[in-house]
Protein backbone atom coordinates (compact mmCIF):
# COMPACT_ATOMS: atom_id res chain seq x y z
CA UNK A 1 0.00 0.00 0.00
CA UNK A 2 1.01 3.57 -0.81
CA UNK A 3 2.78 5.18 1.98
CA UNK A 4 1.57 8.79 0.32
CA UNK A 5 3.68 10.73 -2.61
CA UNK A 6 7.29 11.57 -1.94
CA UNK A 7 9.67 13.82 -3.64
CA UNK A 8 13.28 12.84 -4.19
CA UNK A 9 16.12 15.02 -5.24
CA UNK A 10 18.95 12.94 -7.20
CA UNK A 11 21.01 15.98 -8.14
CA UNK A 12 21.45 19.86 -7.95
CA UNK A 13 21.49 19.93 -4.38
CA UNK A 14 23.76 22.46 -2.96
CA UNK A 15 25.42 22.90 -6.67
CA UNK A 16 24.26 24.59 -9.80
CA UNK A 17 22.43 22.81 -12.13
CA UNK A 18 21.89 18.98 -12.66
CA UNK A 19 18.80 19.05 -11.19
CA UNK A 20 17.09 15.34 -11.08
CA UNK A 21 13.67 15.78 -9.60
CA UNK A 22 11.62 12.49 -8.78
CA UNK A 23 8.00 12.87 -7.32
CA UNK A 24 6.30 9.37 -6.63
CA UNK A 25 3.38 7.77 -5.44
CA UNK A 26 3.41 4.28 -4.51
CA UNK A 27 5.23 3.06 -7.58
CA UNK A 28 4.25 5.57 -10.14
CA UNK A 29 7.26 7.52 -10.42
CA UNK A 30 7.93 11.22 -12.37
CA UNK A 31 11.72 12.32 -12.90
CA UNK A 32 12.05 16.46 -13.90
CA UNK A 33 15.09 17.05 -15.88
CA UNK A 34 18.79 15.10 -15.87
CA UNK A 35 21.51 15.94 -16.82
CA UNK A 36 25.16 17.34 -15.30
CA UNK A 37 25.88 20.02 -12.40
CA UNK A 38 28.26 22.72 -12.36
CA UNK A 39 29.33 21.51 -9.67
CA UNK A 40 33.41 21.76 -8.74
CA UNK A 41 33.31 17.97 -8.17
CA UNK A 42 32.30 17.27 -11.50
CA UNK A 43 35.28 19.27 -12.69
CA UNK A 44 37.88 17.65 -10.44
CA UNK A 45 37.04 14.64 -12.21
CA UNK A 46 36.15 15.69 -16.20
CA UNK A 47 37.44 18.48 -17.49
CA UNK A 48 37.52 20.27 -21.13
CA UNK A 49 38.49 17.09 -23.45
CA UNK A 50 38.44 14.41 -20.50
CA UNK A 51 35.34 13.17 -20.18
CA UNK A 52 33.49 9.89 -19.70
CA UNK A 53 33.97 7.34 -22.60
CA UNK A 54 31.96 6.53 -24.88
CA UNK A 55 32.14 2.76 -24.31
CA UNK A 56 31.09 2.82 -20.15
CA UNK A 57 29.72 6.35 -19.72
CA UNK A 58 27.54 4.93 -16.79
CA UNK A 59 30.33 3.32 -15.16
CA UNK A 60 32.76 6.01 -15.53
CA UNK A 61 29.91 8.88 -13.57
CA UNK A 62 29.03 6.19 -11.51
CA UNK A 63 32.91 5.98 -9.82
CA UNK A 64 33.02 9.61 -8.73
CA UNK A 65 29.11 9.59 -7.43
CA UNK A 66 28.28 11.88 -10.77
CA UNK A 67 24.80 10.09 -11.63
CA UNK A 68 22.51 8.80 -9.67
CA UNK A 69 22.89 5.27 -8.64
CA UNK A 70 19.42 4.54 -9.85
CA UNK A 71 17.72 1.18 -11.21
CA UNK A 72 15.52 0.88 -13.74
CA UNK A 73 16.47 4.08 -15.43
CA UNK A 74 19.50 3.85 -17.70
CA UNK A 75 19.46 1.73 -20.97
CA UNK A 76 21.10 -1.38 -21.49
CA UNK A 77 23.85 0.54 -23.56
CA UNK A 78 24.88 2.74 -21.30
CA UNK A 79 25.47 0.81 -18.27
CA UNK A 80 27.92 -1.64 -20.29
CA UNK A 81 30.80 -2.37 -18.32
CA UNK A 82 29.29 -0.46 -14.72
CA UNK A 83 28.09 -2.86 -11.56
CA UNK A 84 24.13 -1.39 -12.11
CA UNK A 85 22.41 -4.18 -14.03
CA UNK A 86 19.83 -3.12 -16.11
CA UNK A 87 16.24 -3.28 -15.28
CA UNK A 88 12.61 -2.99 -16.55
CA UNK A 89 11.62 0.64 -16.41
CA UNK A 90 10.65 1.82 -12.94
CA UNK A 91 9.51 5.58 -14.34
CA UNK A 92 6.81 6.27 -15.98
CA UNK A 93 8.07 9.62 -17.37
CA UNK A 94 10.30 12.38 -18.09
CA UNK A 95 10.13 16.05 -18.14
CA UNK A 96 12.31 17.95 -19.22
CA UNK A 97 12.03 21.79 -18.47
CA UNK A 98 14.50 23.29 -20.67
CA UNK A 99 17.05 22.24 -23.47
CA UNK A 100 20.10 23.89 -21.44
CA UNK A 101 22.97 20.73 -21.03
CA UNK A 102 22.31 20.93 -17.22
CA UNK A 103 18.44 19.59 -17.29
CA UNK A 104 18.91 17.21 -20.64
CA UNK A 105 22.46 16.54 -20.67
CA UNK A 106 22.17 12.85 -19.44
CA UNK A 107 18.96 11.90 -21.72
CA UNK A 108 21.26 10.11 -24.21
CA UNK A 109 22.04 7.66 -20.96
CA UNK A 110 18.14 7.00 -20.41
CA UNK A 111 16.36 3.83 -20.87
CA UNK A 112 14.43 4.62 -24.26
CA UNK A 113 11.55 2.95 -23.24
CA UNK A 114 10.72 5.77 -20.65
CA UNK A 115 8.72 8.73 -22.31
CA UNK A 116 10.52 12.09 -22.14
CA UNK A 117 8.32 15.36 -22.37
CA UNK A 118 9.17 17.98 -24.32
CA UNK A 119 7.95 21.35 -24.93
CA UNK A 120 8.02 21.64 -29.07
CA UNK A 121 10.71 24.61 -29.32
CA UNK A 122 12.51 22.36 -27.11
CA UNK A 123 12.36 19.13 -28.81
CA UNK A 124 13.31 21.30 -32.30
CA UNK A 125 16.42 22.24 -30.26
CA UNK A 126 17.59 18.85 -29.33
CA UNK A 127 17.07 18.21 -32.65
CA UNK A 128 19.68 21.17 -34.07
CA UNK A 129 21.87 20.72 -31.02
CA UNK A 130 22.53 17.06 -32.00
CA UNK A 131 22.49 17.04 -35.68
CA UNK A 132 25.66 19.89 -35.05
CA UNK A 133 27.53 18.70 -32.58
CA UNK A 134 28.71 15.96 -30.89
CA UNK A 135 26.25 16.05 -28.21
CA UNK A 136 23.23 13.15 -28.34
CA UNK A 137 20.33 12.89 -26.49
CA UNK A 138 19.45 9.27 -27.45
CA UNK A 139 16.14 7.26 -28.77
CA UNK A 140 13.44 7.92 -27.09
CA UNK A 141 9.86 7.86 -27.09
CA UNK A 142 9.43 11.89 -27.21
CA UNK A 143 5.90 13.48 -26.22
CA UNK A 144 5.44 16.84 -26.78
CA UNK A 145 4.03 18.91 -24.00
CA UNK A 146 1.46 21.72 -24.65
CA UNK A 147 0.89 24.65 -22.41
CA UNK A 148 -1.25 24.40 -19.52
CA UNK A 149 -2.24 20.69 -20.54
CA UNK A 150 -1.97 18.19 -17.65
CA UNK A 151 -0.56 14.93 -18.83
CA UNK A 152 -1.84 11.70 -16.50
CA UNK A 153 1.53 9.50 -15.02
CA UNK A 154 -0.87 6.88 -13.12
CA UNK A 155 -1.56 8.31 -10.02
CA UNK A 156 0.34 11.50 -10.85
CA UNK A 157 -0.93 14.62 -12.87
CA UNK A 158 1.49 16.84 -14.75
CA UNK A 159 0.58 20.15 -15.75
CA UNK A 160 3.46 21.82 -17.93
CA UNK A 161 3.75 25.80 -17.67
CA UNK A 162 5.55 27.89 -20.04
CA UNK A 163 7.90 30.74 -17.80
CA UNK A 164 10.52 32.61 -19.41
CA UNK A 165 14.10 32.05 -19.08
CA UNK A 166 17.08 32.18 -21.46
CA UNK A 167 16.54 30.07 -23.66
CA UNK A 168 13.08 29.68 -25.44
CA UNK A 169 10.12 27.14 -24.77
CA UNK A 170 11.05 26.42 -20.96
CA UNK A 171 8.63 25.53 -18.57
CA UNK A 172 8.00 24.71 -14.70
CA UNK A 173 5.40 22.43 -13.67
CA UNK A 174 2.45 21.56 -11.60
CA UNK A 175 1.95 18.32 -9.78
CA UNK A 176 -1.17 16.86 -8.52
CA UNK A 177 -0.92 14.13 -6.32
CA UNK A 178 -4.10 11.79 -4.55
CA UNK A 179 -2.63 13.67 -1.51
CA UNK A 180 -1.61 17.06 -2.54
CA UNK A 181 0.29 19.29 -4.97
CA UNK A 182 3.60 19.93 -6.08
CA UNK A 183 5.15 22.84 -7.82
CA UNK A 184 8.50 23.12 -9.64
CA UNK A 185 9.90 26.37 -11.14
CA UNK A 186 12.20 25.27 -13.24
CA UNK A 187 14.84 27.67 -14.24
CA UNK A 188 13.22 31.34 -14.65
CA UNK A 189 13.70 35.11 -14.38
CA UNK A 190 11.08 37.69 -14.37
CA UNK A 191 13.31 40.63 -16.05
CA UNK A 192 13.14 39.08 -19.47
CA UNK A 193 11.57 39.52 -23.15
CA UNK A 194 8.63 36.93 -21.82
CA UNK A 195 8.62 38.35 -17.92
CA UNK A 196 4.64 37.88 -18.29
CA UNK A 197 5.28 33.84 -19.13
CA UNK A 198 6.65 33.67 -15.31
CA UNK A 199 3.95 36.29 -13.70
CA UNK A 200 1.45 33.95 -14.99
CA UNK A 201 3.06 30.86 -14.19
CA UNK A 202 3.45 32.52 -10.33
CA UNK A 203 -0.16 33.51 -10.88
CA UNK A 204 -1.38 30.23 -11.63
CA UNK A 205 0.59 27.98 -9.50
CA UNK A 206 -0.26 30.40 -5.82
CA UNK A 207 -3.83 29.42 -7.24
CA UNK A 208 -2.99 25.86 -6.75
CA UNK A 209 -2.29 26.40 -3.21
CA UNK A 210 0.74 23.94 -3.55
CA UNK A 211 2.18 21.76 -0.28
CA UNK A 212 5.23 22.07 -1.65
CA UNK A 213 7.26 24.22 -3.80
CA UNK A 214 10.67 23.57 -5.49
CA UNK A 215 12.11 26.50 -6.52
CA UNK A 216 15.94 27.03 -8.45
CA UNK A 217 17.91 29.91 -6.32
CA UNK A 218 21.30 29.81 -8.69
CA UNK A 219 21.43 33.89 -7.25
CA UNK A 220 20.65 33.01 -3.67
CA UNK A 221 23.39 34.33 -1.81
CA UNK A 222 26.44 36.51 -2.59
CA UNK A 223 25.70 37.87 -5.82
CA UNK A 224 27.83 40.50 -6.56
CA UNK A 225 27.51 40.40 -10.24
CA UNK A 226 26.59 42.89 -12.51
CA UNK A 227 23.16 41.91 -14.26
CA UNK A 228 21.49 43.69 -16.46
CA UNK A 229 17.81 43.30 -18.14
CA UNK A 230 17.55 42.30 -22.08
CA UNK A 231 16.33 45.65 -23.12
CA UNK A 232 19.13 47.10 -20.45
CA UNK A 233 21.70 44.85 -22.71
CA UNK A 234 19.78 46.46 -26.01
CA UNK A 235 20.53 49.72 -24.81
CA UNK A 236 24.23 49.39 -23.49
CA UNK A 237 25.10 47.72 -27.23
CA UNK A 238 23.18 50.92 -28.81
CA UNK A 239 25.57 53.17 -27.08
CA UNK A 240 28.61 51.00 -27.67
CA UNK A 241 27.62 50.83 -31.52
CA UNK A 242 26.77 54.76 -31.76
CA UNK A 243 30.43 55.71 -31.15
CA UNK A 244 32.34 52.65 -32.83
CA UNK A 245 33.83 53.12 -36.26
CA UNK A 246 35.28 49.86 -36.73
CA UNK A 247 34.38 46.22 -36.47
CA UNK A 248 32.62 45.06 -33.42
CA UNK A 249 32.93 41.77 -31.94
CA UNK A 250 30.72 39.81 -29.43
CA UNK A 251 30.17 36.80 -27.66
CA UNK A 252 26.95 35.11 -26.42
CA UNK A 253 25.53 31.69 -25.16
CA UNK A 254 25.43 29.45 -28.39
CA UNK A 255 21.53 28.94 -27.74
CA UNK A 256 20.62 32.45 -25.95
CA UNK A 257 18.47 32.84 -28.60
CA UNK A 258 16.85 35.99 -27.21
CA UNK A 259 20.07 37.14 -27.19
CA UNK A 260 21.02 36.67 -30.77
CA UNK A 261 18.28 38.92 -31.23
CA UNK A 262 18.84 41.40 -29.31
CA UNK A 263 21.94 41.76 -30.99
CA UNK A 264 20.87 41.40 -34.22
CA UNK A 265 18.27 44.29 -33.42
CA UNK A 266 21.49 46.59 -32.42
CA UNK A 267 23.02 45.73 -35.87
CA UNK A 268 20.10 46.77 -37.70
CA UNK A 269 19.56 49.91 -35.74
CA UNK A 270 23.27 51.11 -35.97
CA UNK A 271 22.80 50.32 -39.83
CA UNK A 272 24.96 46.83 -39.62
CA UNK A 273 25.23 43.81 -40.49
CA UNK A 274 25.24 40.84 -37.59
CA UNK A 275 27.71 37.99 -38.81
CA UNK A 276 27.09 34.60 -36.88
CA UNK A 277 28.32 31.22 -37.21
CA UNK A 278 27.61 28.67 -39.15
CA UNK A 279 26.19 26.52 -36.23
CA UNK A 280 24.33 29.97 -34.97
CA UNK A 281 22.75 29.28 -38.51
CA UNK A 282 22.15 26.07 -38.45
CA UNK A 283 20.05 26.53 -35.07
CA UNK A 284 18.20 29.65 -36.21
CA UNK A 285 16.83 28.10 -38.97
CA UNK A 286 15.98 25.03 -37.44
CA UNK A 287 13.68 26.77 -34.94
CA UNK A 288 12.01 29.09 -37.40
CA UNK A 289 8.68 28.86 -37.21
CA UNK A 290 7.68 27.75 -33.70
CA UNK A 291 5.57 30.23 -31.74
CA UNK A 292 6.59 31.07 -28.03
CA UNK A 293 10.55 32.09 -29.74
CA UNK A 294 11.92 35.77 -30.05
CA UNK A 295 9.57 37.91 -32.29
CA UNK A 296 11.31 38.88 -34.53
CA UNK A 297 13.46 35.57 -34.92
CA UNK A 298 16.70 36.44 -37.50
CA UNK A 299 16.90 33.80 -39.99
CA UNK A 300 19.42 33.07 -42.54
CA UNK A 301 18.43 33.85 -45.98
CA UNK A 302 15.77 35.80 -44.96
CA UNK A 303 16.09 38.34 -41.97
CA UNK A 304 17.93 41.46 -43.45
CA UNK A 305 21.16 42.44 -41.88
CA UNK A 306 22.31 38.96 -41.16
CA UNK A 307 25.07 37.01 -42.30
CA UNK A 308 27.07 33.70 -42.00
CA UNK A 309 30.26 33.08 -41.06
CA UNK A 310 31.82 31.09 -42.96
CA UNK A 311 35.16 29.79 -41.40
CA UNK A 312 38.18 28.37 -43.39
CA UNK A 313 37.70 24.24 -42.67
CA UNK A 314 39.40 21.56 -44.25
CA UNK A 315 36.02 19.59 -44.25
CA UNK A 316 32.41 20.75 -44.13
CA UNK A 317 29.77 19.00 -42.06
CA UNK A 318 26.19 18.54 -44.14
CA UNK A 319 24.23 20.99 -42.26
CA UNK A 320 27.20 23.51 -43.23
CA UNK A 321 26.93 23.00 -46.72
CA UNK A 322 23.47 25.33 -47.24
CA UNK A 323 25.80 28.40 -45.52
CA UNK A 324 28.73 27.98 -47.51
CA UNK A 325 28.01 30.01 -50.70
CA UNK A 326 26.40 33.33 -49.61
CA UNK A 327 28.80 32.53 -46.11
CA UNK A 328 31.60 35.84 -45.45
CA UNK A 329 35.35 35.05 -44.74
CA UNK A 330 37.80 37.21 -42.64
CA UNK A 331 38.88 39.04 -45.49
CA UNK A 332 34.87 39.81 -46.09
CA UNK A 333 34.67 41.01 -42.53
CA UNK A 334 37.98 42.75 -42.24
CA UNK A 335 37.38 45.32 -45.51
CA UNK A 336 33.14 45.71 -43.78
CA UNK A 337 34.00 45.66 -40.35
CA UNK A 338 32.67 49.12 -39.80
CA UNK A 339 29.54 47.63 -41.12
CA UNK A 340 29.44 44.59 -38.92
CA UNK A 341 28.82 43.54 -35.19
CA UNK A 342 30.69 40.06 -35.51
CA UNK A 343 29.05 36.45 -32.95
CA UNK A 344 32.97 35.13 -32.07
CA UNK A 345 32.83 32.28 -29.36
CA UNK A 346 36.05 31.87 -27.35
CA UNK A 347 36.20 28.58 -28.93
CA UNK A 348 36.98 30.21 -32.56
CA UNK A 349 38.96 33.10 -31.26
CA UNK A 350 41.66 32.17 -34.05
CA UNK A 351 39.67 33.82 -36.02
CA UNK A 352 41.09 37.27 -34.43
CA UNK A 353 44.30 36.55 -36.09
CA UNK A 354 43.41 36.78 -39.53
CA UNK A 355 40.21 39.16 -39.06
CA UNK A 356 42.95 41.75 -37.08
CA UNK A 357 40.77 44.12 -35.62
CA UNK A 358 41.80 47.93 -35.15
CA UNK A 359 43.32 48.29 -31.70
CA UNK A 360 40.27 49.86 -29.35
CA UNK A 361 37.43 47.71 -31.21
CA UNK A 362 35.20 46.91 -28.50
CA UNK A 363 34.47 43.02 -27.64
CA UNK A 364 31.02 42.59 -25.85
CA UNK A 365 30.72 40.22 -23.35
CA UNK A 366 27.23 38.89 -23.46
CA UNK A 367 27.74 35.98 -20.97
CA UNK A 368 28.10 35.49 -17.35
CA UNK A 369 31.39 36.98 -15.76
CA UNK A 370 33.92 34.35 -14.38
CA UNK A 371 33.39 32.76 -10.85
CA UNK A 372 36.60 33.56 -9.75
CA UNK A 373 39.80 35.07 -10.30
CA UNK A 374 40.94 31.61 -11.14
CA UNK A 375 38.54 30.94 -14.10
CA UNK A 376 40.81 29.44 -16.77
CA UNK A 377 38.44 30.37 -19.73
CA UNK A 378 38.27 34.08 -18.69
CA UNK A 379 42.07 34.42 -18.47
CA UNK A 380 42.55 32.79 -21.99
CA UNK A 381 40.04 35.50 -23.09
CA UNK A 382 41.81 38.36 -21.48
CA UNK A 383 45.39 36.86 -23.34
CA UNK A 384 43.56 37.62 -26.39
CA UNK A 385 41.84 40.60 -26.00
CA UNK A 386 44.96 42.18 -24.50
CA UNK A 387 47.06 41.01 -27.40
CA UNK A 388 44.64 42.11 -30.36
CA UNK A 389 43.96 45.46 -28.09
CA UNK A 390 40.84 45.47 -27.58
CA UNK A 391 38.16 46.99 -25.35
CA UNK A 392 36.73 45.03 -22.84
CA UNK A 393 32.38 45.17 -22.01
CA UNK A 394 30.42 43.45 -20.02
CA UNK A 395 26.81 43.42 -20.63
CA UNK A 396 24.46 40.08 -19.76
CA UNK A 397 21.39 39.53 -19.02
CA UNK A 398 20.62 36.58 -16.39
CA UNK A 399 18.39 33.86 -16.58
CA UNK A 400 17.44 33.54 -12.82
CA UNK A 401 15.72 35.34 -10.70
CA UNK A 402 17.29 37.46 -8.29
CA UNK A 403 16.92 37.01 -4.58
CA UNK A 404 14.63 39.63 -3.76
CA UNK A 405 12.55 37.98 -6.83
CA UNK A 406 12.60 34.76 -5.71
CA UNK A 407 11.53 35.86 -2.17
CA UNK A 408 8.46 37.10 -3.61
CA UNK A 409 7.52 34.18 -5.74
CA UNK A 410 7.44 32.82 -2.26
CA UNK A 411 5.62 35.40 -0.59
CA UNK A 412 2.99 35.44 -3.50
CA UNK A 413 2.55 31.24 -3.86
CA UNK A 414 2.54 31.00 0.45
CA UNK A 415 3.64 26.98 -0.28
CA UNK A 416 3.55 25.40 3.04
CA UNK A 417 7.39 23.79 2.34
CA UNK A 418 9.95 24.83 0.05
CA UNK A 419 13.06 22.95 -1.31
CA UNK A 420 15.54 25.08 -2.78
CA UNK A 421 17.71 23.44 -5.54
CA UNK A 422 20.09 24.43 -7.68
CA UNK A 423 21.66 26.85 -5.51
CA UNK A 424 25.07 26.56 -3.41
CA UNK A 425 23.55 28.86 -1.01
CA UNK A 426 19.87 27.21 0.36
CA UNK A 427 20.40 29.18 3.73
CA UNK A 428 19.34 32.26 2.08
CA UNK A 429 15.81 31.14 1.88
CA UNK A 430 15.51 30.57 5.71
CA UNK A 431 13.57 33.44 7.54
CA UNK A 432 10.72 33.49 4.55
CA UNK A 433 6.79 32.74 5.80
CA UNK A 434 7.38 29.09 4.38
CA UNK A 435 9.30 26.15 5.91
CA UNK A 436 12.21 26.19 4.55
CA UNK A 437 14.04 22.86 3.63
CA UNK A 438 17.68 22.52 2.08
CA UNK A 439 16.91 18.99 0.75
CA UNK A 440 20.06 16.45 0.87
CA UNK A 441 20.41 14.18 -1.82
CA UNK A 442 19.24 10.77 -2.34
CA UNK A 443 16.28 11.47 0.96
CA UNK A 444 12.73 10.86 0.22
CA UNK A 445 10.67 13.75 1.29
CA UNK A 446 6.72 12.95 2.05
CA UNK A 447 4.15 15.30 1.06
CA UNK A 448 3.20 17.08 3.87
CA UNK A 449 -0.49 18.66 2.82
CA UNK A 450 -1.59 21.89 4.12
Amino acid sequence: MSKGPTIEFLGGVREIGGNKIVVSEGDDRVLFDFGPSFSPRYEAFFYNFLQPRSTSPVKDLLEFDLIPREPGLYSEEALVGSDLPPEEPRFGAIFVSHAHYDHAGYLGYVDPRIPVHVGRGTRRLLEAIEESGYRGYGAHDWRIAHDGVPVRVGALEVVPLPVDHSIPWAYGFLVRTPNGTVAYTGDFRRHGPRAGLTDRFVELVAAERPDALIIEGTRAGPDARRNLSEAGVRAGVDRLLEKTPDLAVASAYPRDIDRLSTLHQAAVRAGRDLVVSMKTAHLLTRIQGVPGGPDPLPVPGSSPNLRVYARAKKRYYAWEEPFLDDGVDATWVRRHGAKCLLSLDLMHFAELIDLRPPSNSPYIHSMSEPFSEDDVDDRVLHNWLEHFGLGYHQMHASGHCSYPELAEVIRTVAPKTVYPIHTEHPEAFHGLPSEVVPPEKGVPYPLRAR
